[in-house]
């Protein structure tokens, strides 16, 4: 039962999940006290997961990435603007052609913080080696890692994967070849960038659709391709040479056909959820269960999953494993009612009759549950 759980909860940290690595540092961290650690082992941390899919040479940086944090709002708007010309909330990465004048400025404590940081620490390291990638790397990237979290209790960055794009993926015709070659002059690609959010989503399905698969010959043709980057071209050069070194592993209407069956295929939390309902429903147990795992897969730490999944040890009348399920669902979040009345009913069913009788009675506590809870209670004592 404890194993079960644990798959549910950690099935998708496999890849991400990655504790501080004593090793060299490549950032140069300028923070107050109270946060110069939680930074500091943070940043070294995404730098060993971005370059476990990039494999730049370290050596060749020129200096440490410098990171710089302020706990003041005015010190932080006023530092940023300076440089920037206006002021960016949260975060933002400063990039200059003298590389010591680069830096990743953040406002410690600030509400954008948390979505910005995982985005501009990933164009800071991106852009130290490879100043002008293409864009669908350059920003495809910065979205597939924004879900990627640091937490300071234990000292580790937690990657749930990012599918706040899916669903405007899915209703755009996308065409890879003309998002590929955005920057390129062999395309539209400057009337696609003007369009923001189509081509942020339209990137971000790209780098989905490449990274899928950790042995597909898609992941090797994206990470070969990274070979032909200079940091001595500009974006248009890069640009075509990614291009043309993709296609050297499979022609552009296979890949394009293949992108859309995949984003096609893709489903987003919620449709899982919805899908594994309607399978529930209508009997469907082992289709129902491994929908809800795999919306358990994409949002860990969502109580719907794990309340389902009771419902179905329940139903299967695994009465032990649906009351863990069911705490689990607790603890992230789901109404405490309802919850109650499911763990009354499941203590019941396993002729657990006083224990029973002590969720139902909080369970009662709410109108909504009160007449069934309280006709349960009078049957069971």
């Amino acid at each position: 039962m404890k194993k079960t759980i644990l798959i549910f909860a950690f099935m998708v940290f496999i890849e991400a999940l990655l504790y501080a690595q004593p090793g060299p540092a490549y950032y140069e961290v300028i923070a107050p006290e109270d946060v110069l650690d939680f930074y500091s082992s943070e940043m070294e941390q995404r730098f060993t997961v971005f370059n476990r899919i990039f494999r730049f040479d370290p050596a060749s940086l020129i200096a440490p990435l410098r990171v710089r944090v302020f706990n003041d709002k005015e010190q932080y708007d006023t530092y940023v603007s300076a440089r920037l010309g206006e002021i960016k909330p949260g975060a933002v990465y400063l990039h200059f052609r003298r590389a010591e004048l680069r830096e990743l400025v953040i406002h410690e404590g600030s509400e954008e913080k948390s979505a910005l940081v995982p985005h501009q620490a990933f164009i800071q390291f991106l852009r130290a080696f490879i100043p002008e990638a293409p864009p669908w790397i350059r920003e495809g990237f910065a979205l597939y890692f924004n879900s990627l979290v640091f937490n300071r209790m234990r000292d580790v960055l937690i990657y749930e994967e990012n599918l706040s794009w899916l669903d405007t993926a899915k209703n755009l015709d996308i065409n890879p070849e003309t998002v590929l070659m955005t920057g390129s002059t062999l395309s539209d690609g400057e009337d696609l960038r003007e369009q923001s959010e189509v081509f942020q989503a339209a990137a971000w399905s790209l780098v989905s659709f490449f990274m899928a698969e950790e042995n597909s010959i898609y992941r090797r043709a994206l990470t070969d391709s990274f070979m032909v980057l200079s940091p001595a071209a500009g974006a248009e050069e890069n640009t075509q040479a990614v291009f043309h070194r993709l296609l050297l592993f499979h022609s552009i209407e296979s890949l394009s056909a293949d992108f859309t069956s995949y984003i096609a295929g893709r489903r987003t939390f919620a449709e899982l959820i919805t899908e594994g309902h309607n399978a529930y429903s209508s009997g469907q147990f082992s289709a129902a269960q491994a929908f809800f795992n795999r919306a358990a897969g994409q949002r860990s730490t969502h109580y719907a999953p794990y309340y389902y999944l009771g419902l179905l040890a329940y139903e299967e009348k695994r009465y032990e494993e649906a009351d863990a399920l069911y705490q689990l669902a607790l603890d992230y979040g789901a109404p405490r009612a309802l919850l109650m009345f499911a763990r009354g009913l499941n203590a019941a069913a396993d002729g657990k009759n006083p224990e029973a009788i002590v969720f139902l009675e909080e369970a009662a506590l709410d109108e909504r549950y009160r007449t069934r809870s309280e006709e349960l209670i009078s049957r069971l004592q």
